[in-house]
């Protein structure tokens, strides 16, 4: 083949990549990767696990260890693709992980559906990489599911939110789950051990409180459990 036609034909495929990359995400979609299998974590104690990342994970552990059913939540990285990140790492934004946080729930209390209402329910779904003034791909949305069931809730509950508000986007990614690295000790439990810390004072407890007003009947303190 002429080496000037090979050229044009390279520059023309690259070109038609570069502006598939470049386009927006039809806002109706949230997006979904597939070509990978999930892996399942084995229950164990009758205790499942869940996986969620909404921003900042000091506030996403606080909500959920106050719901109902959650033994546990533990703060950390997953949906990238390196090895053992660290906040530092992760917060370049160039190992691909997002801050999110493991579950340990009991299944006969709270369901795997209950955990995506609340996890909808406390965050501003439209936004784009990030939660308020957190903002880069470190603290965008995945939702991540293990298997089928779950990934036919999660679409559901997506269906379910355009149908209560067709103009409304949902920025959150839905991943099939691989690997959750355990963040930092410092990180754990960050917003109980820190209640005086300025980001916690200012962006934490008040998107704590916030849910907790929307569901009060989930809360560990409302419950006679």
């Amino acid at each position: 083949m002429n080496m000037k036609i090979k050229l044009s034909i390279t520059l023309i495929s690259i070109l038609a990549v570069l502006q598939v990359s470049c386009q927006q995400v039809d806002p109706k979609k949230s997006k979904t990767i597939t070509n990978i299998a999930p892996v399942e974590v084995v229950s164990s104690d009758g205790f499942k696990r869940a996986y969620f990342a909404s921003g900042c994970f000091w506030c996403v552990e606080a909500i959920y260890e106050s719901l109902i059913g959650v033994e546990e939540s533990i703060s950390g990285y997953s949906g990238g693709h390196t090895k053992n990140p660290t906040y530092e790492s992760s917060n370049t934004g160039k190992t691909g992980h997002a801050e999110a946080v493991e579950i340990i729930y009991n299944p006969e209390i709270i369901s795997f559906e209950l955990l995506v209402d609340v996890y909808f329910g406390s965050q501003n779904i439209g936004q784009v990489n990030g939660q308020g003034n957190d903002r880069g791909s470190q603290y965008r949305s995945i939702i991540f599911y293990q298997n089928e069931k779950e990934k036919n809730i999660i679409a559901d509950k997506i269906k379910a939110l355009y149908k209560e508000n067709p103009d409304r986007k949902v920025a959150a990614e839905v991943m099939p789950f691989q690997k959750f690295w355990i963040a930092e000790k410092y990180h754990q439990n960050y917003e109980r051990l820190h209640p005086n810390n300025s980001y916690i004072q200012n962006v934490s407890i008040p998107r704590l409180k916030r849910f907790q007003n929307k569901f009060p009947e989930l809360l560990k303190e409302n419950s006679r459990h």
